[in-house]
């Protein structure tokens, strides 16, 4: 399914689109100033996950969650597993988490290689950390760089009890997502499963991410498609055509990666709201 113009959208698509668009989920770098850009540009009450990386530690990603949630957001904060030393650590990690008041963590294995520590998987982690929170895993529809897809699978399974849903990675084939969500039904994965999407931002930038995290074929397969023009414009990419395709495909959240990008974001959703709500 291609998109020509919003006068192709038919009103339930048109619905589906404006409930998704509604109600997304962003994801942050935890970077500096980064709360301040929350802040100015999105609503308190709106869900902010935050990233964390071996290069800049869990220290930031926990700060960042902490400094959100007294703002009045609900801060998710990413665990990565290979970043956790001891059982020490990750009860004082609980205890802060328990103290600021985060209701929801995103557990992940996380990067770092090798571990700093005696915790590789997300796994090993959720029934601690996740203990009276909601706690969201990672899904790979178009698999994972460094990990095989037997392997993903048997993952998988093992967070299904100890997590609350799965938010995939960043695909620009709407198929490929479906494909996947039946792929992980089949074997027994009966979590939500929020679709992940890439927010505005420099073209550039998004390809080299692309390329960096796995994912440089589903963008070389939405290029071919045709008004990939619409996809990766002058100055930036658009997420509006993916929307569209994941509404029809019946998705029921989303999780906008805002790669920097949090204002544009923002931005084009509060304009498109607007204009599809006045259409």
């Amino acid at each position: 399914m291609t998109v020509s113009s919003r006068a192709s959208w038919d009103p339930s698509t048109t619905r589906a689109v404006l409930g998704l668009l509604r109600g997304p989920r962003y994801e942050v770098l935890a970077l500096p100033g980064v709360a301040a850009d929350v802040v100015e540009h999105l609503a308190r009450g709106t869900t902010v996950t935050v990233t964390v990386s071996a290069r800049r530690g869990q220290e930031e990603t926990i700060a960042l969650s902490e400094a959100l949630t007294r703002e009045g957001y609900r801060a998710v904060p990413h665990v990565a597993a290979r970043l956790v030393r001891d059982r020490q650590q990750l009860a004082e990690l609980v205890a802060r988490l328990d103290e600021a008041g985060i209701e929801e963590v995103f557990v992940v294995g996380g990067d770092a290689d090798p571990p700093i520590g005696e915790y590789s998987e997300a796994a090993q982690l959720l029934q601690e950390v996740g203990a009276g929170r909601i706690a969201g895993v990672a899904a790979y529809p178009e698999g994972h760089p460094k990990i095989d897809d037997d392997e993903l699978d048997r993952a998988l399974l093992a967070k299904r009890r100890g997590c609350g849903y799965a938010v995939t990675q960043m695909c620009f084939d709407p198929p490929a997502v479906g494909r996947w969500v039946q792929h992980a039904r089949g074997i027994g994965f009966d979590r939500p499963v929020y679709v992940g999407i890439p927010g505005v931002v420099d073209s550039v930038r998004l390809a080299k991410i692309a390329t960096r995290i796995g994912v440089g074929p589903s963008l070389r397969f939405a290029l071919r498609q045709r008004g990939s023009r619409r996809l990766l414009r002058p100055g930036g990419y658009r997420p509006e055509r993916l929307v569209f395709e994941m509404a029809r495909d019946g998705a029921t959240g989303l999780h906008i990666y805002t790669l920097g990008g949090v204002a544009d974001t923002e931005r084009w959703r509060r304009q498109t709201v607007e204009r599809l709500a006045n259409a």
